[in-house]
């Protein structure tokens, strides 16, 4: 393509509303911008630009132009991730924090003990999320939001949830239960009355009306943190918890049940062939780690219910 550096001048010019921020950006001078962007205006016969006092805008040739560009880098910049990933064989993995931390990363050893040469890089994140994006492959999420992609969804594990406490705060509170503080996180800030609609045991019911100690923490692996160091009781996601519950270190006394999500993984609908349960990578030498950790990951989230 003819002037693909003007292109990109324009591209981040566009993205910064600044020919100066884009000169440090691009490492070259305010001139050398400018220079560029006129050789394009002059390619398509448009302005792509107005001055406003100091600053630059976009005319609305540049605003549809900057559309384009911005699709064409991304997704240029995606095929280099891909290339990179492929030619250095890791395997990019966003996961949301929590599970990260209480449950994958004490597990990875053992994906490593059966894959000794493999290389998987993890990102913590929860939500929407965009795959490509910076070499990104794969993502587990729960499924508490809408996605905006339209991606392979592959259940991994029903999630149940129930509260938890430490030995030490239950043996307190068991006999009275207006002396419980309930934990909260702003990620799951409905955790607690969802919990408590249904079959939840009429004491708490009561308890959540006239409670008066309470306290939120802004991401629910502190929750659940502060829940070990005898601070209150939380609800738990079973996955998250299950690792304390069998050193001892919480007891779920009223049990879990079915919140109604689930943890899937996400992948794009070009990654991945189905033979019947069993999700294999197109790929064959390049994609061997991807397939080996879905399918390592299928097994051992699986296997994260309670026992009934």
């Amino acid at each position: 393509m003819r002037h693909l550096k003007a292109f990109h001048v324009f591209h981040v010019a566009a993205a910064l509303e600044s020919y100066s921020k884009a000169a440090d950006k691009l490492c070259i001078t305010h001139g050398a911008v400018s220079k560029q962007i006129k050789t394009l205006e002059a390619h398509l016969a448009v302005s792509l630009f107005y001055r406003d006092g100091r600053n630059v805008k976009l005319t609305p040739a540049g605003k549809l132009l900057s559309g384009y560009t911005e699709q064409a880098f991304n997704a240029l910049e995606a095929g280099v991730q891909h290339v990179t990933q492929v030619t250095h064989k890791h395997l990019e993995v966003s996961c949301e924090p929590t599970l990260t931390m209480r449950w994958l990363m004490p597990r990875l050893s053992y994906f490593y003990q059966d894959n000794i040469d493999a290389d998987v890089r993890l990102s913590t994140a929860g939500g929407p999320v965009i795959l490509g994006s910076n070499g990104l492959s794969l993502a587990i999420r729960r499924d508490d939001f809408p996605l905006l992609h339209d991606y392979q969804q592959t259940p991994l594990v029903e999630e149940w949830v129930g509260p938890v406490f430490s030995p030490e705060y239950w043996q307190q509170v068991q006999n009275d239960a207006g002396k419980i503080k309930l934990l909260h996180s702003q990620t799951r800030p409905q955790a607690w009355d969802n919990w408590l609609q249904g079959n939840a045991v009429s004491c708490l019911k009561v308890q959540r009306l006239k409670v008066q100690s309470e306290q939120t923490f802004a991401h629910f692996y502190f929750c659940l943190q502060a829940v070990v160091d005898n601070l209150g009781a939380a609800i738990g996601s079973y996955p998250l918890v299950m690792d304390d519950l069998e050193r001892g270190n919480l007891v779920a006394p009223f049990g879990f049940k079915r919140s109604g999500y689930n943890y899937i993984l996400l992948s794009q609908d070009d990654v991945l062939l189905k033979q019947g349960n069993t999700l294999l990578a197109k790929d064959s030498e390049s994609d061997t780690l991807q397939r080996n950790f879905i399918n390592w990951l299928q097994l051992n989230l699986a296997m994260c219910v309670p026992s009934q």
